[in-house]
Order: structure tokens, then C-alpha cells, then sequence
């Protein structure tokens, strides 16, 4: 079996199912590719008393698990749910081809969290994610596609939810967007390690909120706007944060 076990947004969140499962596994690990962990890997290994092995994009992305579970159960720890990335779903379709069993235990992610906003979920349109830009000699990668979501939402009155590479800091993440959107008057939230003994929520404009200095893990949301953007309950919550 192939368990593929949810964290949730914080290290008291691994649940009781999860521990039942984790008892019957050989092998333990951690996905550190797709989501950065916000916490340490030792205090997470202390909590479900087994080794973590960390895996890289590479051993997730080949038949590296494949063959492990051949071997016995083996678990695949992510942070948030464990679905939420592509990656994830790609390799149940493999191992359901190499005859595996698969078991999926669902955690909380930030599509739960970002509701402290006060921003209603069914309003959310299309997520997109921001890339990290690569900007050497070499190559100039700097895709601003995920402002072509954002549109699209907006012309829906939807709010969108931007995901953030992990490798781009605050500050690299607030510069691509202030290039991206082209004027500095938009609006945004900033959630700031939601789930956590130590989440934030901001709402401002992008130069206001530029000026901070966030800690990872942070996301962004472009809320609706226009006559119909905010439901009025919406607006109220939001003053809470600005």
C-alpha cells in the first residue's frame, strides 16, 4: 500500500488515521519539493516516532516510491492535502498501473484556510501560481501569465488565489507582482503562515504591502472588484486587516 498522508497547516494536525497508518509503513517520506515545511522535520519526527526521509523533485516525479512499495507500505508525507499538486495525483495513476494500492488522507490546505479572510470560498475563480523568474545571462524566464487569471476572474467578479513558488522570498514574490500588475493602486491579502501559532492576514495596496517583510509559507489573493466584487459581509471582515 501507498499511503499518501496530508499534514495539514500545522504539526498538531496529523491525524488519528494518519498515525494508524504511519504504524504499518517501512518507509517514511517527506515531500520537500512541491510545499516548504514550516516547521522542522525533527519535531515532526518526534511526534509520529518513525525516521522522515526527505525526497527531491526527482525521486518524486520517477518510480522511485513505485519501487518502494513493492518492497512494503510506504507513506508519502505532504504539507497541506496531499492533492493539491499535480505531482501527487500523476503518481497515484502510476502506481494504480504497477498494481499498488493507494490511500489517500486528507488534511487541511490553505484552499481551507484562506476562509479567515472573511472573502467567501464559493467567489474564488481559477488559482494560479507565480513562478520564480529566472533572470541570468543564460536565460530570461519572467512568465506573467498568472495576471492573465487574474483577469479572467475579475471580468467574473471572483477573487483569485495566487500560490507562490517556494523558492521566491516575500520580497521577490511582491516584486514580480508590482511588475506584473503594472500599477501599484491594486489591492491584495497577503496570508502569512496561516495555520500557524503565528498567521497573519494583510489587506492593502500593493506599495503599502510591499514595505513588510513575511516569512514563509504566504500566499496571495487578488479579491474581486468592481460594483459587484465584495459582498458587503466581505468588505467588514476585511477592514479587520488592513
Amino acid at each position: 500500500m501507498l499511503y499518501l498522508i496530508g499534514l495539514g497547516l500545522n504539526k498538531e494536525s496529523f491525524s488519528y488515521e494518519a498515525m494508524n497508518a504511519i504504524k504499518n509503513c517501512r518507509k517514511i517520506h517527506l515531500d520537500s519539493y512541491t510545499v516548504e515545511l514550516p516547521y522542522n522535520i525533527e519535531e515532526l519526527q518526534e511526534i509520529i516516532g518513525k525516521k522522515i526521509e526527505p525526497l527531491t523533485r526527482e525521486e518524486i516525479e520517477s518510480d522511485f516510491l513505485i519501487k518502494e512499495t513493492k518492497e512494503g507500505n510506504t507513506a508519502l508525507l505532504v504539507y497541506g492535502n496531499p492533492l493539491m499538486a499535480t505531482t501527487h495525483i500523476s503518481l497515484i495513476q502510476e502506481a494504480k498501473k504497477a498494481k499498488i494500492q493507494c490511500k489517500v488522507i486528507h488534511a487541511a490546505s490553505i484552499l481551507d484556510a484562506v476562509s479567515e479572510t472573511g472573502l467567501q470560498i464559493y467567489k474564488f475563480g481559477k488559482i494560479t501560481s507565480m513562478p520564480k523568474w529566472q533572470t541570468d545571462k543564460s536565460k530570461n524566464y519572467e512568465p506573467t501569465s498568472f495576471m492573465t487569471i487574474v483577469k479572467e476572474n475579475q471580468s467574473i467578479n471572483a477573487h483569485t488565489l495566487i500560490l507562490v513558488d517556494i523558492e521566491l522570498s516575500f520580497k521577490e514574490a511582491i516584486r514580480e507582482l508590482e511588475i506584473s500588475a503594472k500599477k501599484e493602486s491594486v489591492k491584495i491579502i497577503v496570508c502569512e503562515r496561516l495555520g500557524l501559532q503565528n498567521s497573519r492576514i494583510y489587506y492593502n495596496t500593493l506599495n503599502s504591502i510591499s514595505k513588510l517583510n513575511l516569512k514563509a509559507p504566504f500566499c496571495f489573493i487578488i479579491p474581486a472588484s468592481g460594483e459587484k466584487g465584495l459582498h458587503f459581509l466581505e468588505e467588514e471582515a476585511l477592514k479587520n486587516f488592513k
